[in-house]
């Protein structure tokens, strides 16, 4: 009974999703030679008991560098533009929540393959001089 309420606690301390959506291409835009491929969105929630962190990972640096672009990746994309980031803050009036509360960081974005520059014709020669 001990492991099933230490498997529960663990579960519902600290849980991160990545979330992806295929997208059209033409419906979104992302910028000149990107074509968007998906959006992407990463999320971490940690729970606090009594100031006490339980495991998590809730920080920008985890949520973006280790799952973001990672997961843009396996999709495909060579790079992820308009990244939004949002996390609950560990300071000020916020750290009443650490009592009994959770803290939850979130990143999000528009993974993009690069598409080459189509080549500018070559310069006409100049007529010879006679």
């Amino acid at each position: 009974m001990s492991r099933l309420w230490t498997l529960l606690v663990c579960a519902a301390c600290a849980c991160s999703s990545v979330q992806t959506v295929r997208i059209q291409g033409e419906n979104v835009y992302a910028g000149q030679h990107l074509r968007p491929i998906a959006i992407v969105h990463a999320q971490v929630t940690s729970a606090y008991v009594l100031f006490l962190a339980l495991p998590g990972h809730v920080d920008l640096d985890h949520v973006v560098n280790r799952m973001l672009l990672p997961a843009a990746k396996m999709l495909g994309a060579d790079k992820v533009v308009d990244i939004k980031v949002d996390i609950t803050p560990d300071s000020g009036v916020w750290v009443l929540r650490k009592l009994i509360g959770w803290r939850t960081a979130e990143a999000s974005g528009v993974a993009v393959v690069v598409e080459p520059e189509p080549e500018a014709p070559a310069p006409a020669a100049p007529p010879a001089a006679k």
